[in-house]
């Protein structure tokens, strides 16, 4: 377990770095497609890739919720990069709701078990559903496109690369072991349809919010419904006694994200007193 977590807190480092890098890219304006060619922005995708292999590293110790949540531990740096380092203004009620996305996912962490029990699905339902779902996304994506406001995209992008873990998950509990059994695996191409379209919605929404509220919601998003999913249709399993604590976890996550995405970015000091 400590490999998975160790491996678990590489990813959340290497996360942290493609948001700010993606941020700037997308911070110069243009289209979607546009940002997504920038140095700084293929910059960000190396960092990603970073990222999606210390996670297959770290799925194959610990449950996806519980490497999900401490890759949220984004949530905390790109906030205090976006106040520091941009000029960003987090109003107190928005500083709290980052501290409940923490504090939630936290305790989603903790309730992580690890023994192992049976898929409740077999692979070719797994399949079936995630490769239903990578549909769903691409449909939504084209229906909010014309969105002005940042949460849509986040939390497309959220549930696209959350789906991407699943995907990591499910080809963990497969038997396809080979390179050439690996790229006949239907599951493969979905991963990749899942990071394209949780990248392109993530791109989106940092053109059209800040970095630190697009990050807390497509976190938030990414550890909640694959972590769901994992519990629900592979072998991942809660802690013995834990279930109050997720469920609280899950309950302070919400919250904080109701919060997070009524927020507009702004770029002001606010006055001091004297």
């Amino acid at each position: 377990m400590l490999i998975g977590m160790t491996f678990a807190v590489l990813a959340m480092f290497c996360s942290t770095g493609a948001a700010i890098l993606q941020a700037d890219a997308a911070s110069q304006g243009g289209r979607t497609s546009a940002v997504m060619t920038r140095p700084r922005f293929i910059g960000g995708l190396g960092m990603d890739l970073l990222t999606w292999l210390c996670m297959v590293v770290a799925l194959q110790f610990i449950p996806i919720f519980a490497v999900q949540a401490t890759l949220a531990g984004a949530i905390a740096m790109t906030a205090l990069y976006a106040r520091y380092f941009r000029g960003e203004w987090l109003r107190p009620v928005h500083r709290f709701a980052i501290g409940f996305s923490i504090a939630g996912l936290a305790l989603v962490a903790a309730s992580a078990g690890t023994e192992r029990k049976a898929p409740l699905t077999d692979h070719a339902q797994t399949v079936t559903v995630l490769i239903a779902a990578l549909v769903v996304f691409m449909g939504v994506t084209l229906a909010v496109h014309k969105q002005t406001r940042p949460w849509p995209s986040a939390l497309l992008a959220g549930l696209g690369l959350g789906g991407g873990s699943v995907c990591i998950r499910a080809l963990h509990v497969s038997e396809s072991t080979s390179v050439v059994g690996l790229l006949g695996e239907p599951l493969i191409y979905v991963l990749a349809g899942m990071a394209v379209t949780g990248l392109y919605n993530y791109a989106r929404a940092l053109q059209l919010g800040d970095v630190a509220t697009v990050t807390a919601l497509y976190m938030v998003v990414q550890v909640v419904v694959p972590g769901m999913v994992g519990i629900l249709l592979l072998d991942d399993t809660i802690r013995p006694g834990f279930v109050p604590f997720l469920l609280l976890g899950l309950a302070l996550t919400v919250t904080g994200t109701a919060i997070l995405s009524r927020r507009r970015p702004e770029k002001r000091t606010p006055p001091r007193v004297s």
